[in-house]
């Protein structure tokens, strides 16, 4: 029976080792919340997910979208049923680690410069393959070869510098594109590639620099000092790098989130990057953390479909917001503490 299993650990397999983590067998019961959840809100990310099945999802995949659950409680009973939790752990046995946040940016762009409108976003280089690492932040925006190499190269312009930063480190967003003609479209910029160059981030630059307190770099904060210290945005942009390239993509359905790592779309509130190597993609995941600056419990279950250069280690994620609403503010305020579970196929 299912209910044996919100009480009693499996009597079944043991703990799994993978490169980054280590996953213990655990009972229903160990899920801070799980009764809590409406479950059956992430099935639409499962069934992303089992549009590429990992090994071992074969025949769980199968039976998830022959028959979708109709109501939260059989959405729990499915799981209950066909999937072992598991709680994470790092390979030194640590099961805290830290949940950050991420969204899809809209902003504005033009096709062509005018105005404000002057910061570029590129598509990749041609003779990117051919350095490496390719050339700096600062050397893309200062050295005459290195400038030249994005020339003919840009997608579209916007008119604020940070807004491109914020596309570079989220690794995707959404233009709404004034075309030459006049006409405006949306369109969606995925990731193509980067320099080479390490990422650092602005805001433990800003940290260092004594113009924020540790703790307090959110990215509002950051747009904040960025509007006080016009003359120093470089010097700040520059702090970092690393260097994203995108490609640009149609917008035929809006409802729809950009592809992750897995390849396929994300879910706002239900898909979260992982690191691959603690986490395989696909993989249903319970959170247990809070809300960005508050106490409110954030525990529900989300798919692990992206990731991320920061995120490494085996208790990490980032949670995927969205880009509509508050998605912007809740990513850029949200690190919290973090504990998880996975949840596999049964033996």
């Amino acid at each position: 029976m299912v209910a044996a299993c919100t009480t009693a650990p499996p009597k079944h397999g043991g703990p799994i080792t993978r490169d980054q983590s280590r996953w213990v067998p655990v009972g229903w019961n160990e899920l801070p919340g799980w009764n809590g959840d409406s479950v059956r809100a992430a099935w639409p990310a499962l069934a992303s997910s089992c549009e590429r099945p990992a090994q071992g999802w074969t025949k769980v995949c199968a039976s998830a979208l022959r028959d979708p659950p109709r109501t939260d409680a059989q959405a729990r009973d499915w799981f209950m049923k066909h999937l072992q939790p598991y709680r994470v752990e790092s390979p030194d046995g640590k099961t805290n680690g830290l949940i950050t946040g991420y969204y899809e940016p809209m902003i504005e762009a033009r096709r062509q410069p005018a105005g404000n409108f002057r910061f570029a976003l590129y598509s990749v280089p041609a003779d990117l393959a051919t350095r490496h690492p390719y050339w700096t932040r600062q050397e893309l925006e200062t050295v005459p070869a290195a400038r030249a190499s994005l020339r003919g190269r840009a997608i579209a312009y916007v008119a604020d510098p940070l807004d491109a930063l914020v596309l570079q480190i989220q690794g995707s967003g959404r233009l709404r594109v004034t075309e030459p003609d006049g006409s405006v479209r949306a369109v969606r910029l995925a990731y193509a590639g980067h320099n080479d160059q390490p990422y650092k981030s602005v805001g433990r630059w800003l940290i260092d620099q004594g113009e924020l307190p540790a703790g307090q770099a959110s990215w509002p904060a950051i747009k904040d000092w960025a509007r006080r210290n016009p003359a120093r945005v470089d010097e700040l942009l520059w702090a970092n790098p690393r260097y994203v390239f995108f490609r640009e993509e149609p917008l035929p359905n809006p409802a729809l989130g950009p592809r992750g790592a897995m390849g396929v779309p994300l879910t706002p509130g239900r898909s979260i990057a992982v690191d691959p190597r603690s986490v395989p993609y696909g993989t249903p995941v319970w959170i247990d953390t809070t809300e960005p600056l508050g106490s409110t419990p954030l525990r529900k279950l989300v798919l692990a479909q992206d990731t991320g250069s920061a995120i490494v280690g085996a208790v990490r994620a980032d949670y995927f917001w969205g880009w509509a609403g508050e998605a912007a503010e809740q990513a850029g305020r949200m690190k919290q503490p973090l504990r998880m579970w996975v949840l596999w196929p049964r033996p």
